[in-house]
């Protein structure tokens, strides 16, 4: 693996090598990031779906709101609500929207049979969306959010042993192993339906939808040693590797929504990107450095710098398919509720970095999720939607001998601000809260990992284009 020969003189392939150092030097848990994981790859994989959906188990394919924007699968565009003038057939008022989400992270790491643990905590900008309607059953979407992010800080302190009798130590090293970065997407969608006609009082119709972005980042290696040495004065080393990398990304999806009768409805659903490159510059350097007075590295004598190397890194193709049964609000004195099922793969094996491939595998995820809103009344609890999901598959990181997975459980509710009651008033906002535990490996593996994540987000929307009339 070319990234990892760049960054140290030996290969660490293994999240054996990741943990002991990790765990060697357990500090006090951090207001940043701190995993091994984030190694691999393009970092640690950041949750691409709405807060609503992360709620319900993170099922995206099939869902569709006029509250909420769905940018996992931009056929849900066609959802967003729009009110045409009946003489002009123009657009007289139409429903936008505005979704900001930040996410809480606390991830517990820990090696099995060893009672010290890492602990560390994040708070990460988790996306902005816009979603406005442009005609009925045609939406449009722009916003901007995080994919990835790198960001682990890990001391080695080793004994250096004589490969011969009588095996003596003879050196103490020190080395950091230190990586920040991360990867952004910007986009604009937009997505409509193709065929369209009225079943059971309620609109059968199939939905297409696009997206088009630029997927941007940079990530930064480094490794750290130094010797200790009574008598032998040893320069401190350094072998680092920066990169940036962007370029245009796409991705889409389609929606079938079935009316099943008056209150029941059934839409299957499907999303994906094929895989495509990203353009990427990189600079390797090697160098003996030393410490000032305030702690910041100086270079001694540059040994080897290759800059501006331009390559490709490769980005894998992925897919998702899924359906949600729902029962649609029909009357104030019934409940409402869905229930979906997604199933997602993504080939991180074809992933490569300037041509070489990475510790990664292909990984399938299964999503099982619902929400159940209650007999709307006057008090508040009522009106509340409840959430709940859950999710599970292989990990995507290929660093153990035994394979891991990625487990986890999740809860959620929207919770109403203001006129509660009535969803069909101009302005309608509504605060989305999801809960999720999930864990990465067993006892049987070099590392666990448990992670609690708290996600708010803040769905406003308004009646826009609306013309005003003055007596």
């Amino acid at each position: 693996m070319q990234l990892v020969k760049l960054i140290t003189r030996k290969r660490i392939n293994t999240l054996a090598a990741l943990s002991a150092l990790l765990l060697i030097e357990a500090v006090p848990a951090l207001a940043q990031d701190n995993s091994p994981y984030s190694r691999f790859g393009i970092g640690d994989l950041v949750p691409k779906a709405h807060v609503t959906n992360r709620g319900m188990g993170g099922i995206t394919a099939g869902y569709a709101d006029v509250i909420s924007i769905n940018s996992s699968n931009p056929a849900s565009y066609s959802a967003f609500q729009a009110f045409i003038e009946a003489k002009s057939k123009k657009i007289q008022s139409g429903r936008a929207i505005l979704d900001v989400g930040v996410n809480y992270d606390n991830r517990t790491i820990q090696e099995p049979g060893n009672l010290a643990k890492f602990a560390s905590n994040n708070i990460l900008f988790s996306y902005l969306q816009v979603g406005v309607p442009i005609k009925q059953n045609w939406g449009l979407a722009f916003g901007l959010r995080p994919v990835s992010k790198i960001g682990y800080r890990i001391i080695s302190r080793t004994q250096l042993i004589n490969p011969l009798p009588p095996f003596n130590i003879i050196d103490s090293a020190q080395t950091l192993y230190e990586g920040v970065g991360g990867t952004y997407k910007a986009t604009v969608g937009t997505g409509f339906a193709i065929f369209k006609k009225e079943k059971h009082k309620q609109l059968e119709k199939l939905s297409i939808g696009v997206n088009a972005g630029y997927l941007f980042g940079n990530k930064s290696y480094s490794t750290r040693r130094v010797f200790a040495n009574d008598t032998v004065s040893y320069y401190k080393t350094n072998y680092e590797t920066q990169a940036n990398y962007g370029s245009l990304n796409f991705d889409a999806g389609l929606q079938y929504m079935l009316p099943l009768n008056e209150k029941y409805s059934l839409t299957i659903g499907a999303s994906g990107a094929w895989a495509q490159k990203l353009n990427a510059t990189q600079d390797v350097l090697r160098q003996t450095f030393d410490y000032n007075s305030n702690g910041d590295t100086v270079q001694v004598d540059s040994v080897y710098l290759l800059a501006n190397q331009k390559g490709k890194i490769e980005m894998p193709s992925t897919f998702t398919i899924g359906f949600v049964i729902q029962k649609r609000f029909t009357s104030v004195k019934e409940s409402t509720w869905l229930l979906g099922v997604d199933f997602s793969k993504t080939n991180w094996s074809k992933y490569r970095y300037y041509g070489q491939a990475d510790a990664l595998k292909d990984q399938w995820e299964v999503k099982i999720g619902g929400q159940f809103n209650p007999v709307p009344k006057k008090n508040y609890f009522s009106n509340i939607a409840y959430r709940f999901g859950f999710f599970t598959g292989p990990d995507y990181v290929k660093a153990d001998a035994q394979p891991f997975t990625q487990t986890g459980a999740t809860f959620g509710m929207g919770l109403p601000v203001g006129n509660f009651s009535q969803v069909s008033r101009n302005q309608y906002t509504v605060i989305n809260l999801a809960f999720e535990f999930s864990k990465r490996g067993k006892d049987v593996n070099v590392l666990k990992e448990n992670m609690f994540r708290v996600s708010v987000g803040f769905s406003l929307s308004d009646l826009w284009f609306g013309k005003r009339k003055y007596e």
